[in-house]
């Protein structure tokens, strides 16, 4: 079975997978632990990794069946298609998330160049740069469309 990429509407993520897990739907959100900051304090929460996106796993003609749920708007296309997502994409975001980025270097990258991470989560995907500062990569990954930034 496939994995296909589910827009829904803002900020219903989290009840949008609650809601196709009670209903048996095989379902990932990628989710992050972010520090904000309120007027009186900071905490830490749980956020999207790709605002306004889950990826669920079922047959083509099935597709259909996910619309019971409110708070979907609509499927990912790309090129006319609904957009398929590879297991093996699923399972580089799930390492990803499980795993801390300790460092890294930027040197002699411009925008626009292709870049191949060379290790940690991502190893061999490649990536388009977007931007280079002194503090951060930010990283087009090309197989998700996908930006990733990377902090220093």
């Amino acid at each position: 079975m496939p994995w296909f990429a589910l827009y829904t509407e803002s900020r219903q993520e989290k009840k949008v997978t609650a809601r196709l897990v009670q209903l048996g739907v095989e379902v990932y959100c990628p989710m992050v632990i972010q520090e904000r900051q309120w007027s009186d304090r900071k905490k830490k929460v749980e956020v999207p990794l790709l605002p306004s996106y889950v990826f669920v796993k079922l047959e083509f003609h099935d597709r259909e069946f996910v619309f019971q749920v409110s708070g979907i708007v609509r499927y990912l296309y790309w090129l006319g298609k609904p957009a398929i997502v590879k297991d093996s994409e699923i399972e580089v975001m799930q390492k990803w998330l499980q795993e801390k980025v300790v460092s890294f270097e930027v040197s002699g990258i411009q925008p626009g160049s292709e870049y191949e991470i060379p290790s940690g989560p991502f190893i061999g995907q490649i990536g388009k740069v977007d931007k280079v500062d002194k503090n951060q990569l930010v990283l087009i990954l090309k197989e998700l469309g996908v930006r990733i930034i990377l902090h220093k």
